[in-house]
């Protein structure tokens, strides 16, 4: 029997680029989790009898929410609802069920990158039936609708048993815990030459995965150590902790500088990787050699065909505005097209749908392919390991010979974290309004080329998205990206993207940091940072 509770808004509950994210105590608000659920159900009108997906990356207050979910669910007329064991279901993974079992959506509870625990984040997604986030056309119509919700409907039903797999069934619903590995491996060894892989690493080639105590921890070990012959340890933080073992899930040179640290040893091994919290994101280092995220995205796009499923070609090549051009040059290179998107891997979702690209990627350290509907942190790491294994080669050597073909795209990201709200507003609303009148202008030896907000027009749909991001463009092809994240759970974070192109046969393997100076200095003097924030260096650098 459906069960009617009432209930009153929210102020706040407006989804990101990836969902809805707050901290634990704010989700743990009598109704909340419960009424922005039943705007996604109100808003999405589930067919009767339709399947749901619902997993997430095991972070602290995700089964509460699971429990909750599954009796919201059955109390809207869902037919089916398949659970990850244990309420786990990596981001690509759950992509991948939802596509696999034709469900009508999923509910993917993660904060990504984020810290968990109690006093830390938590978040909810909602997945629409191609496996990918919901379109903004949704997340505006649910966040309208959280606005005005009065109730929200469940069922008097017990507690599912998350941890055993099987069916069982609430009010009219069945509800079935799948193995959460199982499929996406299974995915997996399609798509890649298992066995090229399997023949390096028994000709002694050697990898380190820092899983992070997050939710890549299973599907590493089955893959990486079960199907293809790495020793077991291979996978350290394997296994998923609701506070990622004190860790901050995000897979960067500051938050996994322990396998930052091996891999710049004599002694490293041949290969290092790791995932971030739901395990979209990816970390590719070889033995003393750092790949940036768009580095990655061009290298891969430029050896995919090295893997069986990418064997025909790639259709085209897409990335974020705020990602480096270099995937430009694979592209033009290739003969294919490049699209520039807004952040946000929804908007990737209508160029894979149609046929228009293969290989998308996001300087934020995502990558992934028409295989599913999300970035994929271990198809990325998977992909490497077959070009690896099919060049016979090492990532350094890999690196140094793409750049001596299509230049190098000097590249970091500064992020100033936790500002006040107001304060970031005012820096990029001041920058916003002299973007007219900094062509010409000249900052040191870079002169301004062009300044606007980027906007995006949809090819697929022909919608726009406009705000997306402000951009400095240098002569010469250097560039500064200034832009607000929308992934945090408290202020603001300023994103500040530095980019410098050097052409083949210029100075190609130059420290980073000296050669983006001028457009370190030049970012403080355009958008007055310092003055702003008070704050004299960023607080991550990747």
């Amino acid at each position: 029997m459906t069960v009617t509770v009432p209930s009153s808004p929210y102020a706040g509950q407006k989804p990101g680029t990836s969902g809805l994210r707050k901290k634990v105590k704010v989700f743990a608000q009598p109704n909340y989790a419960e009424n922005f659920i039943q705007a996604v159900f109100d808003v999405v009108q589930p067919a009767p009898g339709a399947t749901l997906v619902i997993g997430g990356d095991g972070r602290y207050h995700n089964r509460t929410v699971i429990q909750q979910a599954i009796r919201i669910a059955a109390a809207n007329g869902y037919g089916r609802v398949l659970v990850g064991k244990g309420g786990i279901l990596s981001t690509p993974a759950a992509s991948h069920v939802i596509r696999k079992y034709e469900a009508s959506g999923g509910l993917i509870l993660s904060a990504s990158h984020n810290p968990g625990g109690p006093d830390e984040d938590f978040g909810i997604k909602y997945n629409i039936a191609n496996g990918g986030p919901a379109p903004e056309s949704v997340t505006e119509a649910v966040y309208a609708r959280t606005q005005v919700i009065d109730r929200w409907l469940t069922v008097d039903a017990e507690d599912v048993d998350l941890d055993t797999c099987g069916s069982s069934a609430v009010a009219d619903t069945i509800v079935s815990i799948i193995d959460p590995v199982a499929d996406y491996a299974d995915l997996m060894e399609t798509l890649f030459d298992f066995g090229a892989i399997r023949q390096a690493v028994a000709s002694g080639f050697t990898m380190a995965f820092d899983a992070m105590s997050a939710v890549t921890g299973p599907y590493a070990i089955e893959i990486l150590e079960n199907r293809l012959g790495f020793p077991a340890g291979t996978v350290r933080n394997g296994t998923p902790l609701p506070d990622f073992g004190g860790h901050h899930p995000d897979p960067n040179m500051v938050h996994a500088k322990a396998l930052f640290d091996q891999m710049f040893a004599p002694d490293a091994p041949d290969f290092g990787a790791a995932s971030d919290g739901d395990g979209d994101r990816n970390l590719i280092v070889g033995r003393g050699r750092f790949i940036t995220p768009s580095d990655s995205l061009a290298m891969l796009a430029a050896n995919a065909h090295l893997a069986p499923g990418y064997a025909g070609g790639l259709k085209g090549i897409a990335r974020s505005m705020p990602t480096s051009a270099a995937a430009d040059r694979v592209a033009e290179a290739l003969g294919v097209p490049c699209f520039e998107t807004p952040t946000g891997w929804k908007f990737f979702g209508n160029l894979l749908d149609a046929g228009m690209a293969t290989i998308c990627g996001e300087e934020s350290a995502g990558t992934g392919s028409d295989h599913v509907r999300e970035k994929d942190g271990l198809w990325a790491v998977l992909l490497w390991l077959n070009i690896l294994a099919v060049r016979g080669i090492s990532v350094d050597q890999l690196a140094r010979e793409h750049w001596a073909h299509y230049g190098r795209n000097y590249y970091a990201r500064h992020d100033y974290e936790a500002l006040p709200t107001d304060i970031a507003d005012a820096l990029i609303a001041e920058l916003q309004g002299k973007l007219a009148t900094l062509p010409g202008q000249h900052f040191g030896p870079l002169t301004v080329a062009q300044a606007d907000s980027f906007s995006y027009l949809d090819p697929v749909d022909g919608s726009t998205s406009a705000n997306q991001g402000l951009r400095v463009l240098f002569e010469g092809g250097s560039r500064i990206v200034f832009r607000l994240s929308g992934t945090g759970t408290e202020g603001a974070t300023l994103r500040v993207y530095l980019e410098r192109y050097e052409p083949a046969g210029g100075d190609l393997d130059r420290e980073t940091p000296a050669m983006l100076a001028d457009l370190i200095a030049a970012a403080d003097a355009v958008a007055g940072i310092v003055r702003h924030t008070g704050r004299m260096a960023p607080d991550v650098v990747t």
